[in-house]
Formats: C-alpha cells, sequence, structure tokens
C-alpha cells in the first residue's frame, strides 16, 4: 500500500477536462503522405498526444487521426464500419471482438509481448490529502462513502475495477461468495457510473464522489495535469494489461506496423512511462522499477479464470454477476 502524492506537473486540468469521446487530426511533422486512424479507449489521450509527435519525428510522411471513447464503443464503433488502422483498447476481450467480426487477425496476440502495448494497476483515487482516509478496499464499504466508478456494459476500466476488487478478497483468503457479497456492497456506494474512465474522472474532479476507482495512469494524467488528486494502489489489486492490434482493412500495413512497433518499442515504452503507464518491455520496466513499485498481492486476469470465463461469470448482461446483483439491489430499494 502506499499513497502517491501530488505531481505539481503540467497545464491545469483543461486536458482531462475534455469529452472523452473525441476524434482529431493529430498535428506533427507529417503534412502529406500516409494517413492512419488510431481508435483507442478514453485514458491514453495525452500519452498519445506525446506519442505520436515523437513517432512522425522517424516518419514525417505519416499523419495519425485519433479516436477516443469508451472501449465497448469504440469496439462496436470499429464494428459498425468506423475507419481504423489501428485499434488500442482496454481489454484483450474486445480485440477479440473484432478477431469474430474478421477484422483483426486471430494470431494478434501470438507474439512475445501477447498482443500488449501498457500495463497499468487499479488504484483508489482521492481528493488531495485524501481527507476521508482512504486506504484499502474495505474503506469503500464505510457508511457514507461515496464510490465513482464507469459503466460495465460500456467501460473496460470499469471491468478491470470490478474484477481488481472481487479478485482482492480472494487474494486476502475470502471465498467467492465473500467476495460476491463485497461487490454487492461497494457497488451500493455507486451513484452515478459515467460511460468511460476518462468521463468517471472528469465526474470525481467535478466535485462528485468520495474515492474512484480508476487506472494508476489515469491517477497520474490527472496530477500531470495539475489537478487536486492522491491515489493509493492497495496490496491486493489487478495489472491492467491494455492490447493493442492492426486492423486487416488498414490501409498502409507497412505504415501501421511501424506504428504499432514504435508504440511497444523502447523510445515508445521510456514515453508510456513518464505519461504514467507500466511498461511492458522488461528492459524498460528495470529502468522504471522506482516509480511503480509492485503491489504485494498483485494478480492477473488468468488468475481469475482469464477473459472468456470472466466475461461470462461476470459481464453477461441477463446471468452475469454484476447483473444479479444490479437487480438484487434494484429489488431490495
Amino acid at each position: 500500500m502506499y499513497l502517491k502524492s501530488c505531481l505539481a506537473a503540467g497545464l491545469v486540468g483543461a486536458v482531462v477536462l475534455l469529452a472523452a469521446c473525441t476524434s482529431a487530426a493529430t498535428s506533427g511533422t507529417a503534412t502529406s503522405g500516409v494517413h492512419l486512424a488510431l481508435v483507442a479507449y478514453s485514458t491514453p489521450q495525452e500519452a498519445y498526444a506525446r506519442l505520436i509527435p515523437a513517432f512522425q519525428l522517424t516518419h514525417s510522411g505519416v499523419s495519425v487521426e485519433t479516436s477516443f471513447g469508451s472501449s465497448g464503443s469504440q469496439t462496436q464503433a470499429v464494428i459498425n464500419g468506423l475507419d481504423a488502422d489501428v485499434v488500442a483498447l482496454s481489454l484483450a476481450s474486445d480485440v477479440n471482438r473484432l478477431v469474430s467480426a474478421n477484422l483483426v487477425a486471430p494470431d494478434w496476440s501470438s507474439d512475445q509481448l501477447h498482443g500488449m502495448v501498457t500495463n497499468s494497476v487499479v488504484s483508489l483515487v482521492v481528493r488531495k490529502g485524501n481527507p476521508m482516509r482512504i486506504q484499502t478496499w474495505d474503506d469503500l464499504a464505510k457508511p457514507g462513502i461515496e464510490v465513482i466508478t464507469p459503466d460495465p456494459f460500456q467501460s473496460g476500466g470499469a471491468r478491470w475495477n470490478i474484477l481488481a476488487g472481487y479478485g482482492a478478497r480472494l487474494k486476502e483468503g475470502k471465498s467467492p461468495d465473500e467476495a460476491r457479497a463485497f461487490l454487492k456492497e461497494v457497488l451500493a456506494h455507486v451513484q452515478v457510473q459515467p460511460a468511460s474512465g476518462r468521463e468517471a474522472m472528469t465526474t470525481f474532479v467535478g466535485g462528485r464522489g468520495d474515492v474512484l476507482i480508476s487506472y494508476e495512469n489515469e491517477a497520474i494524467t490527472a496530477q500531470q495535469s495539475g489537478l487536486a488528486v492522491d491515489y493509493v494502489v492497495p496490496p491486493a489489486t489487478i495489472l491492467i494489461e491494455n492490447p493493442i492490434a492492426l486492423l486487416k482493412t488498414t490501409h498502409d500495413p507497412a505504415a501501421a506496423q511501424a506504428f504499432l512497433d514504435y508504440l511497444r518499442g523502447p523510445d515508445g515504452q521510456r514515453l508510456w512511462a513518464t505519461a504514467g503507464y507500466r511498461p511492458v518491455l522488461k528492459d524498460i520496466q528495470s529502468e522504471f522499477a522506482n516509480t511503480f513499485p509492485v503491489p504485494d498481492k498483485l494478480f492477473t486476469i488468468d488468475d481469475l479464470g482469464g477473459w472468456p470465463a470472466v466475461d461470462k461469470q461476470f459481464f453477461d448482461r441477463d446471468n452475469g454477476l454484476i447483473s444479479q446483483i444490479l437487480r438484487e439491489s434494484s429489488g431490495s430499494r
């Protein structure tokens, strides 16, 4: 467990308060030639504002247009025809939806990085100085605490949040029934569920709630933008693994692959780290070991059965655990 102090870097939070679902051409050294479309989940918007110009320094003929939003909505938009050369999403299961739609190759995750571009962990974001003294998952269930977390049926981040709380109970020796009961208790403290991780942060910094469950990197982005937040990484939390993939329909496979390789190469990984993301390359992880300590009881999605099993168990809209809890909570009111 550790509490990160507020970083006084960057501009006041205008960047963080951008609307989550935006699309804009990224300026840089590119003026003509190849045009790539990147479709991504909401939170790495500021990171790509650093990464794309750096990529263009060595690929000056390539421009990159970006679109950001909740991972589930972005995935569906690509399925529905949104132009994309590269997708960077919150969940491997969202990329697999694109595989099922014949838009991404089935072997997208077969390389040594398993198709991932960044890591993070689920954290508890609090107001500067941590006035409610939030330190552990248990604190989220205390009387009077209002919790903010996105809608798990739209946001990939929300799914990571829920699995982090559930899995933390298991890592602490609790039974699955006890972990389920804990989720129900925490969700009873959630009064609003924004559509994406970015919208959830906007809601929180706007004054709503006492604690926000969020990506560690999203908390760091808020701090770098000058917002008055701190964050706690609980001793037991989940390793967030964010995927990236090329579309089979890309207009320029060579340029798209070069962009992906840069994002997962040493230079790109260092930039990711300065933006608050845990690198996926082991050598770069070592460089930033002091910046990103490993939580004592860190676990992965595989420890919970993997995405296919987890999606069915937790997030099936009809019979998943979250739907059951929401129905039970609604019926008890």
